[in-house]
């Protein structure tokens, strides 16, 4: 018993002093956590370095966009060829991918051999014998009388290029703003061309000749032609790192990071658009192979480096290349021991001194020898019969040396590894703004796969390195293959709903022609309003408003205004100074609740004069007689200025008992109700035209109103002679022309679509105000919402899943389209946006939610652009001028908070007048201070009057 102790104790002392022997000799490759956080940092920057446009150039890490934009969700289908050519076998795969979204794939696959003379010859050679193979298969198979589509894995570095002729995009358009159509249509169906990957350089053992620099599709797709009975079509080129991810991502949708650590060792990531300088567009993301393998080149690992490293390196293909790979990978790893071994037994510290040839000669040490080695239980038994094989006689202290020689290397690759993936899941976690990350890490290849330490150890120093990640680690079981039928497969699902996408969007988009069939109606319709036969029957009320002058500065004193014409009401003071062009203002708003907008005329206008009686109160004004301006923003007859008649509600209001009511006498009675203050009532003036007089007292050239927001109208000094319904031919009015109502006798019915006549019918005024349902902010909301719900129940969207806030009417308002339509916003927040809607989007659903937000917004804008293009030409008409100078004063949400309406309405304008020149003025204190203003001006009239 004391004999076997006894042997114990001289074996794990014998196993210390060996591994501590080792340790010394290799004291430089075993890096600290220190050094592993330090990796971390040098890996971010040689990131940050490949994605910027200036320094991609020079970056040894070259972060090549792959143009895979979408992991598959479950719903691809068919039937797809696959090649990987990229180790040691090639292979070529048929993937059946199950319909009806049960994630099922079935593959019948062929190995075939690579041999030295092939992928070392000519590049031409090569590209005939995968042609050849991808032949035999096919025969093989029965599938020569087939039109399949083909992915090809190629794991090589390549800079794919011609994206806009990508058949089968994953890369979606780019939306330029830009009202004209031939700027701003979606592709028709694209050009029958693929992918495009030009080889940067070879690696691994690959070194055929003539083909750095050339384009290896067409070099495949001209191989593949001289076989007549084959049809196929190259439809996708990934990297097999790229295949890997996709290949786990069809079964954990949480996979966004794929790896490889086999015979070379790469990475890929999905990376936000905004980041990536060498591509254009900032919408989504985009898988980014990383080809990891080439940090170091510029030098910026020499540090860790050791004189193996430099030895294996000068001995190597591609000497002073790939020097990150290494290190790390299965090609060299045995190498690295080789060389190792073979210094410590010159310097006698194995093997008596003794050396054999074997040891001596390159390549005799693999890598499936370092795993064996390192075998648990068995790595002794198994290292000493390696070392026999090479000619060795080894003692069991060397059998304990190598085995720790062979630890420590591997142990190294991982923990190198380790740090470079834990930099790509910082940022992962940096770019989603989240402080905890759970994301999933595809990985595959033969070191990961066959050594028995390697994954363990990997996963460890990875979950150290990043304590705030939550990461699961998914072995491809099939590996890229099957992941570049997956990228075949996504390919053909996305060019599928594009087409269905592009459909829908399509019915938004206005040709040039049919924004000035809409001018010249509008036209028509403006001269229709103003003749006394056809006022009756005009769509376009153009209604006198008895507003007959600008501000001329000379307006003067206290002046009380309200402003009503959405949820809230506003009283405001206003103080005019003589001369100097000063107003100053006082105001304070108040809600009006659901139930007065929608309750009796008498109701609404007691809440009205309270809440008068509480501003008087708060200002300290109570008792006060004021002359009075009231901005009523809804439709009115008026038969002088300080009446007017209520036509009809719109913007939610169903007050009974107003319509065909002078509004002016109703606010009066309600005053005499209340009997606390009497109020002069000077003037009732629509809120786009107290927009027209609050810029006219600052720009006198300023004769147009124009409001885009809950509502849409806009008014105009017309000619008096050219208003047949007031008499007199002298000087100006201004006409509130209610355009809103533009439509509603189906002459723009071509233009409106299913969604508009949905949005119609639910409204509380079906059949009326057609032109402001297309263009005003109470409506366009509502309009992405019912083409949300289409595209869902197309499944193209939110995985076909329509959410029940969705199907709320009103739910999705006006604003989320200005925020999500924001330049500076990210698709995250979009996401954010939509999550409040109670839809789980992906970026996917998120770019195409923001471009259904855009074409609606773009075509109201645009559609407003017409209608006031008829103004300003009918202005210069009547003028009688060559070149008309005009302002027009702008208020409204949509065109002060959108971040594009006002643009595009400029640029339409102006395309459609160009003999016009236009200034648009936004209105800085809205239609109150109008109002007080119009009160001034009428004040003045009448004094004139008197004194004449």
């Amino acid at each position: 018993m004391f004999a076997v102790h006894l042997m114990a104790f001289y074996f794990s002392k014998l196993k210390e002093d060996q591994i501590k022997k080792v340790d010394r000799f290799l004291y430089h490759m075993r890096l600290s956590d220190d050094t592993l956080l330090d990796i971390m940092k040098r890996f971010r920057a040689e990131m940050e370095k490949g994605l910027a446009k200036d320094t991609n150039p020079t970056a040894a890490v070259k972060m090549l966009p792959t143009f895979v934009r979408a992991i598959p969700d479950g719903s691809e289908n068919g039937e797809f060829l696959s090649l990987d050519l990229g180790g040691s076998k090639f292979r070529v795969l048929k993937v059946q991918v199950a319909e009806e979204g049960k994630r099922h794939v079935q593959m019948e696959s062929q190995f075939y051999p690579t041999p030295n003379e092939i992928i070392r010859g000519n590049g031409t050679e090569l590209f005939e014998y995968v042609a050849d193979c991808l032949a035999d298969f096919m025969k093989t198979k029965d599938l020569k009388h087939k039109k399949l589509p083909l992915g090809l894995t190629f794991s090589f570095p390549c800079r794919q290029t011609k994206l806009e002729e990508r058949r089968g995009l994953l890369m979606l358009p780019r939306q330029a703003w830009n009202p004209w159509p031939q700027a701003i249509h979606l592709p028709q169906a694209p050009k029958q061309v693929g992918p495009q990957g030009v080889l940067l350089s070879w690696t691994k053992k690959f070194k055929a000749r003539g083909v750095q620099d050339t384009d290896v599709v067409s070099r495949l797709t001209k191989a593949m032609r001289r076989h007549k009975d084959m049809d196929v079509d190259i439809l996708a080129l990934v990297n097999d790192t790229v295949g890997t991810m996709m290949t786990c991502a069809y079964d954990d949708p949480y996979c966004e990071v794929g790896v490889i650590v086999g015979t070379g060792t790469n990475a890929c990531y999905m990376e936000d658009m905004s980041n990536i300088d060498l591509v254009e567009g900032d919408e989504g993301r985009m898988c980014i192979n990383t080809e990891w393998g080439a940090f170091g080149d510029d030098g910026a690992l020499e540090d860790i480096r050791t004189e193996f490293d430099r030895e294996l390196d000068l001995g190597s293909l591609n000497p002073g290349k790939q020097m990150f790979e290494k290190m790390i990978s299965g090609l060299y790893l045995g190498e690295l021991v080789r060389l190792i071994l073979l210094k410590m037994a010159k310097a006698g510290l194995l093997f008596g001194g003794e050396k054999s040839s074997a040891l001596h000669t390159k390549g005799k040490i693999e890598t499936r020898h370092v795993a064996a080695m390192e075998k648990y239980k068995e790595g002794l038994a198994n290292t000493r019969e390696i070392l026999v094989d090479l000619g060795l006689e080894p003692s069991e202290a060397d059998c304990i040396a190598v085995q720790h020689v062979c630890t420590i290397v591997s142990f190294r690759s991982a923990n190198l590894c380790a740090a470079a993936l834990a930099a790509i899941l910082t940022r992962l976690r940096e770019n989603k703004k989240v402080e905890r990350l759970r994301t999933t890490v595809g990985v595959d290849g033969t070191v990961y796969k066959i050594h028995p330490q390697y994954p363990k150890r990997l996963h460890k120093v990875v979950r150290k390195l990043v304590p705030s990640c939550d990461v699961r680690f998914l072995l491809s079981e099939s590996g890229s293959t099957k992941g570049a039928a997956m990228v075949t497969a996504v390919a053909s699902r996305m060019q599928a709903q594009r087409k269905q996408i592009d459909k829908v969007l399509a019915l938004f988009r206005l040709t040039r022609e049919q924004l000035v069939d809409v001018q010249a109606k509008m036209r028509a319709e403006l001269e229709y309003g103003l003749k006394k036969k056809s006022h009756g029957l005009a769509t376009v009320r153009m209604l006198p408003t008895y507003v007959c002058g600008l501000p001329d500065g000379t307006e003067k004193g206290k002046f009380l205004a309200l402003d009503l014409g959405g949820t809230n009401f506003r009283v405001l003071l206003v103080k005019i100074r003589s001369g100097r062009r000063s107003v100053r203002m006082y105001n304070k708003i108040f809600a009006i609740p659901l139930e007065i907008m929608q309750g009796t005329g008498e109701e609404l206008f007691d809440h009205i004069v309270q809440c008068i009686a509480d501003f008087l109160d708060y200002m300290g004004l109570k008792g006060a007689s004021l002359p009075l301006g009231f901005t009523f923003s809804f439709p009115c007859r008026q038969t002088s200025i300080d009446k007017g008649t209520l036509i009809g509600w719109t913007k939610g209001f169903k007050a009974t008992d107003c319509e065909g009511e002078d509004v002016v006498d109703m606010l009066r009675e309600a005053i005499k109700r209340r009997n606390e203050f009497d109020l002069d009532i000077v003037a009732v003036v629509n809120d786009t035209v107290g927009t027209m007089m609050t810029c006219g007292y600052e720009d006198p050239n300023c004769e147009i109103g124009l409001i885009a927001g809950t509502g849409s109208n806009m008014c105009y000094m017309e000619d008096m002679r050219n208003i047949e319904m007031v008499e007199g031919d002298e000087g100006k009015m201004c006409i509130n022309t209610e355009w809103g109502g533009f439509g509603d006798n189906g002459c723009i019915d071509d233009i409106r679509t299913r969604y508009d006549t949905e949005v119609d019918e639910g409204s509380l005024n079906p059949g009326k105000q057609r032109y402001e349902k297309m263009t005003s902010g109470m409506y366009l909301g509502e309009i992405v919402r019912q083409i949300l719900i289409d595209l869902t129940k197309q499944g193209l969207l939110f995985r076909g899943q329509i959410s029940e806030r969705l199907r709320t009417r009103g739910i999705f308002e006006t604003k989320f389209l200005s925020q999500i339509e924001s330049d500076r916003l990210a698709l995250l927040q979009v996401r954010t946006i939509l999550q409040q809607l109670g839809l789980d989007s992906t970026c996917e659903d998120s770019i195409v939610v923001k471009e259904v937000c855009g074409a609606v917004s773009r075509r109201a804008a645009q559609l407003c652009g017409a209608g006031l293009a008829a103004i300003v030409e009918k202005r210069r008409e009547d003028q009688g001028l060559e070149h008309l100078r005009i302002t027009v004063g702008v208020d409204g949400t949509l065109y002060k908070l959108h971040p594009h309406f006002s643009r595009i309405l400029q640029e339409t304008v102006k395309e459609l007048a160009p003999r016009c020149d236009v200034t648009f003025m936004l209105s800085e204190d809205g239609s109150g201070k109008g109002a007080a203003l119009i009160t001034a001006v009428a004040k003045r009239l009448q004094q004139a009057q008197k004194e004449n």
